[in-house]
């Protein structure tokens, strides 16, 4: 009897081992699914990160002081990165054509290009596309302007010829690109390096202006109107300096970006810049760096009037990125 009941008890006890057994397992295989639901999580974010970079690079062109600029910007930047959730800087570029190559060799990833300078680069590579342009005092176009010396004797465009001209590129906008356009188209210049004695690329506007101011150059063709941008240093440059003349309007410049981040990250690129519009901060540093007061949507479109301009150049090698 009791050899009897000592193998009831064992077998009791075995049943009861093998049911804890497999009560283990079915929690074992219970919990073995969380580590892998946080592996595809943990896939899922670097997917979503993919095509991001590591630190969001915008570009700008030195339309006056390059440290001023580069200063001045390094609040936008902070501002940026906070919207954005990545790193940001900004680099001035020594000059528009660096700032294209830039874009278009991945190296800037944001660039603030004016309209001659976007239209040299949608033509050369096609990861760049406007996604917004700036606003001036109210409108989205502005002027080139001729500057001279009050005490120059010029009058009139036709006063120019055997003269001195300086401008900040030839591949700046109303720096060179519209000027040389009318001159052709309105005054019959058939080369401006022949109408004019020198040509000097001052390598900013502010530059060009203050050629002109010092006795360098006798014109000066920038945006209108830089005398602005030089008052703080030339207090004199307001009666020294008269505007002689206009070209016809030209789209402002561009918020570019380089097509080859993320689509849904460039939409959070151009919501944020477009927020500043109701951030009298971030305004006040836009107007410091180039002088605007508001920002605006843009599409590639808008540059056709400065395609069909740049056409007069295309041919003869004058205007290129190489």
């Amino acid at each position: 009897m009791k050899k009897m009941m000592t193998a009831l008890l064992m077998m009791l006890l075995a049943l009861m081992l093998a049911a804890c057994g497999e009560s283990n397992e079915e929690t074992t295989a219970t919990q073995d699914p969380e580590p892998q639901e946080e592996d595809t999580e943990v896939e899922e974010d670097d997917a979503a990160a993919e095509g991001l970079p590591d630190e969001l690079i915008m570009g700008f062109v030195p339309s006056q002081d390059s440290d001023k600029i580069a200063d001045t910007v390094a609040p936008l930047a902070d501002r940026l990165s906070e919207e954005l959730g990545i790193p940001v800087s900004g680099q001035v570029m020594t000059n528009y054509t660096a700032l294209v190559e830039a874009m278009g060799n991945d190296r800037v990833h944001i660039g603030f290009i004016p309209a001659f300078g976007y239209v040299l680069a949608t033509e050369r590579y096609d990861n760049v596309e406007a996604i917004l342009k700036s606003v001036r005092h109210g409108s989205s176009t502005y002027r080139a302007q001729y500057t001279v010396r009050a005490d120059s004797g010029i009058e009139s465009i036709e006063d120019l010829e055997g003269k001195v001209w300086a401008f900040p590129d030839n591949v700046s906008t109303s720096g060179y690109l519209f000027p040389a356009a009318q001159l052709m188209d309105e005054y019959g210049v058939e080369a401006v390096e022949d109408y004019f004695s020198d040509l000097i690329q001052a390598g900013s506007h502010d530059n060009a202006m203050i050629m002109v101011l010092e006795g360098d150059a006798d014109v000066a063709t920038t945006f209108e109107d830089a005398r602005t941008a030089i008052e703080g240093d030339y207090p004199e440059a307001m009666d020294e300096l008269v505007q002689l003349d206009f070209t016809a309007d030209i789209p402002n410049d561009t918020i570019s970006a380089n097509t080859n981040m993320p689509a849904d990250f460039i939409e959070q690129i151009r919501a944020a810049f477009l927020s500043f519009n109701d951030d009298e901060e971030m305004l006040t540093i836009m107007d410091e760096v180039y002088n605007w007061t508001g920002i605006d949507e843009a599409a590639d479109s808008d540059y056709d009037v400065v395609r069909s301009t740049y056409e007069k150049f295309k041919d003869d090698g004058a205007i290129s990125l190489d």
